[in-house]
């Protein structure tokens, strides 16, 4: 895995930021479907699942764009 900077206007972006983004995204998405499921409901701790949801799609997501070298 490796990953560069991005130069965004002359500032230096570290690669994580973007893919934070779309983790959060996804989360989101995620927790969307899950209230309108009623999931959430059922859950004794929203926010840190939550928060655990994120970390699991953040973690898939810096494995899958690290594999695909777009970033060398």
């Amino acid at each position: 895995m490796s990953f560069v900077e991005i130069d965004i206007f002359g500032v230096l972006v570290s690669p994580f930021m973007p893919l934070m983004a779309l983790a959060f995204a996804i989360t989101m998405v995620l927790r969307w479907l899950a209230v309108r499921l009623g999931w959430l409901r059922r859950i004794w701790h929203p926010a840190l699942f939550e928060f655990s949801v994120f970390l699991i799609v953040l973690s898939i997501t810096v494995a899958l764009f690290g594999s695909l070298r777009i970033y060398v």
